[in-house]
């Protein structure tokens, strides 16, 4: 009796893209438009210009250690 041939359909999972380190001058831009886009967010009217930057600080780092 002839052994026949089985291919797997299932493909290798893809090498995690290497991380990457952002400068402290790439960290701020990020920082300062995340702090942007929030103040926009409502108008531009109220708030609190330093709670925008702690706040958008918070997101930015969360996001960067989601990454690494």
């Amino acid at each position: 009796m002839a052994k026949q041939r089985v291919e797997s359909t299932a493909r290798p999972s893809p090498a995690a893209p290497p991380s990457r380190t952002i400068s402290a001058e790439e960290r701020h831009q990020l920082i300062a438009e995340t702090a942007y886009y929030r103040a926009e967010q409502r108008g531009f009217t109220g708030g609190d210009p330093i709670a925008d930057w702690l706040a958008a600080e918070a997101e930015v780092e969360g996001r960067l250690n989601r990454v690494h």
